[in-house]
């Protein structure tokens, strides 16, 4: 790349034109808005259209406004039947018009566009020129261009061809590529849309149907390519996507909060970004599991185990019941309540909707022992149902229970937990899942493998009863794309939570099988993929090539990888070389010492960049500890994200997290403390870009050693 490129100039007037009529844009949408400022007056309908019109207007003006990001970031010129047999399109952010609407700018979704990201040297796709641009919000620093021809065939012109990567992929914009991974981080994800390799654009621009299943090692880009999909989806299927909505789900909220510029920043804010427990409303959180409660709770046997708790508070009268009636008596026989019981069992597939029937079977079988002439069936019930006593049988026949009621009923009480689960459970497993009942079920505190059983029982149970009947507003939100990240985490009952928000099996899932560090990790993606929706079929792609890691560093990280996943394949890096991993070892007494030196040398090694300090979960307060009395002011990722220029990270929230530079504190305590220790260490070792220090004072895992 040539800052002295001669069509730089030129360039850099199509950049400043663009942005003019990206501001002349803006300002007839703001026109336009206060032309349709809702008033009082008209009819309903015509502030209903006012109110979707201003609506309309203000998501334009979001997608207008960029901040920093870079309008513009490269051009294709094709071949065409054009007088000089050649047409150019610059290739950007969003798609911009100039004021007798012809294309300033191409919105890199659109399908002239797919050439910048796939042509090669042996399918040029058309084009005969592709450059990409190094911008800085709108200045154009520099220029890189790759020619296509029989002459050329990717040549760029500097005379060099593509560079190759893990023998056969060749990477395109090498230059751009660099100089944007190279660029200190900032603490948030940013998007990757001027510099997408041909395989992640494959996946980006794959169809919408199905089940779609990333694997990609650390480094690879996986999660941004997922979240490039969804906004790629939405601008290719508009309608219906917009109104059934897009769900990213990601594995804690600090990683929520590290991606949430990527969807903004392509133009497309209104994607719901969540954890599963915010799937579950009306509850708190912060209880905690012991392992073997988290692993049970996790076991796709739970569904047998809830199934049988609902079945368990379906029940008939151990003895008649006789209620006074006017002159007389009506009776409720047991044997009776049985019949309804069954019944209702029959007809409904969730139990609150049954509720209305069990309560009119029960009127009618009331009404039919009467004696005294003919009495209809609403006649009991307005003169019976605020009888203590028949409110108690209704509850005892079939209550109206929400899922955390459920629940709490059932942990509370190893007599219901051993009457639901001795079928599917051990012993010691059914008995691991009770804990003291609390004074009342909002003063509970859910941990977060209750989440996906809360949810199960709410599918089971179904919504809250309003009057009577069901409220529609309490079913469960469904989706029209679901993206899920790190889903290799995912226990088999979280994968049917995240499945019941399928509208019709549309699914980007990414992950990395050898980064799974959950009690249940699984060993291959078909056992993830059987509690997903099938109806679509689904597809397993994999990213091959690592951008993030420099290859000195994944030699080291590759070590641990195959200790713990010996059938995976690291990716191939595309940063080769750079700074070895160093090794410090500790000596008594002397690891905050340790620490602190190597924190201050990695931040006057990346500058503007930031740095992590990583360890085992119990450590945190430890190293904190250390970090304070040697004077170095940090931040803690759980409470602020990636804020601060020294961040302390536990490792069981760094999954996804990329950095200038990383100190990882003793491994060992990682790998000892940890259900799936080495796996978690080979997240812990490829967090970094630039710069990776370990400190122990405890020997070095074997893997670590070569």
């Amino acid at each position: 790349m040539s800052e002295q490129h001669p069509d730089l100039p030129d360039e850099q007037a199509h950049i400043d034109h663009a942005y003019d009529c990206l501001e002349r844009s803006r300002k007839e949408a703001w026109k336009l808005r206060d032309l349709s400022e809702p008033g009082r007056g008209g009819t309903l309908q015509a502030r209903y259209e006012r109110d979707v019109f201003d609506e309309a207007l203000i998501k334009r003006l979001i997608d207008l406004d960029l901040g920093d990001d870079a309008l513009v970031f490269g051009r294709i010129d094709r071949r065409a039947e054009s007088p000089n047999g050649i047409e150019t399109f610059h290739i950007g952010r969003l798609a911009v018009a100039n004021e007798h609407h012809e294309p300033v700018v191409v919105d890199w979704r659109a399908p002239v566009a797919e050439p910048f990201y796939r042509a090669t040297g042996k399918d040029a796709m058309g084009l005969v020129r592709r450059r990409h641009f190094a911008v800085h919000g709108r200045k154009l620093l520099g220029i890189e261009d790759e020619l296509f021809g029989e002459d050329h065939l990717g040549i760029g012109s500097d005379g060099t061809l593509g560079i190759n990567v893990g023998g056969d992929t060749s990477i395109r914009g090498y230059s751009t590529l660099i100089a944007a991974l190279e660029r200190g981080r900032t603490g948030q994800l940013g998007d990757i849309v001027a510099t997408i390799q041909a395989e992640q654009d494959q996946i980006i621009r794959s169809p919408q149907a199905g089940v779609l299943v990333v694997q990609g090692g650390p480094g690879t880009g996986k999660t941004v390519v997922a979240l490039h999909r969804a906004a790629y989806l939405l601008y290719t299927y508009r309608f219906p996507l917009e109104d059934q909505g897009v769900l990213v789900i990601g594995p804690n909220r600090v990683f929520l909060r590290y991606i949430e510029r990527v969807l903004p920043s392509l133009g497309e804010a209104g994607v719901e970004l969540a954890v599963l427990a915010d799937l579950v409303p009306d509850v708190t959180w912060g209880g905690e599991d012991s392992a073997l409660a988290s692993r049970v709770k996790g076991d796709v046997r739970m569904v047998d185990v809830l199934e049988k708790a609902v079945t368990d508070r379906e029940r008939p009268l151990r003895e008649d019941l006789v209620v006074p009636f006017r002159t007389g008596y009506l009776r409720l026989r047991a044997e009776e309540s049985l019949r309804i019981v069954r019944a209702a069992r029959r007809r409904y597939r969730r139990h609150n909707a049954a509720r209305k029937f069990v309560e009119g079977e029960v009127w009618s079988a009331l009404a039919a022992t009467s004696r005294i002439g003919d009495v209809s069936p609403d006649a009991v019930r307005e003169e019976l149902r605020n009888l203590d006593i028949v409110r108690e049988a209704l509850e005892r026949i079939w209550p109206v229970l929400t899922a955390p009621q459920l629940l709490h009923d059932l942990f509370g009480s190893v007599a219901l937990l051993k009457l639901a689960g001795a079928r599917v459970l051990n012993q010691a497993e059914y008995e691991s899942l009770h804990r003291a009942r609390s004074a009342n079920v909002v003063d509970v505190d859910w941990s977060a493998a209750d989440a996906a059983l809360l949810d199960e029982a709410r599918a089971l149970l179904g919504p809250k009863l309003l009057r009577g009947k069901p409220d529609d507003t309490d079913e469960i939100r469904t989706y029209g794309h679901i993206v899920v990240d790190e889903v290799q985490d995912l226990t088999p009952m979280e994968l049917r939570s995240v499945a019941r928000r399928s509208l019709n099996g549309s699914m980007t899932i990414v992950g990395d099988l050898a980064q799974a560090t959950g009690a249940l990790a699984p060993d291959d993606w078909e056992s993830i993929l059987e509690h997903l929706p099938n109806q679509k079929g689904s597809r397993v792609v994999g990213l091959s090539i690592g951008y993030r890691i420099p290859g000195l560093i994944m030699e080291l990280a590759t070590r641990v990888m195959m200790a713990a996943t010996p059938n995976l394949r690291a990716p191939s890096s595309v940063r080769e070389g750079g700074t070895a991993p160093g090794l410090v070892e500790a000596t008594a007494g002397g690891l905050g010492a340790c620490v602190a030196s190597a924190v201050r040398e990695l931040l006057e090694d990346v500058g503007t960049g930031n740095v992590a300090v990583l360890s085992a979960d119990s450590m945190v307060d430890e190293v904190s500890a250390l970090l304070e009395a040697a004077g170095i002011d940090h931040g803690r990722a759980t409470r602020a994200g990636l804020t601060a220029s020294v961040t302390l990270v536990p490792v069981s929230v760094a999954k996804g997290l990329e950095l200038d530079g990383v100190v990882v504190v003793e491994p060992a305590r990682i790998v000892d403390e940890q259900i799936q220790g080495m796996r978690a260490l080979y997240v812990a070792l490829t967090r970094s870009t630039k710069r990776l220090t370990v400190v122990h004072s405890r020997p070095l895992p074997a893997p670590m050693l070569g």
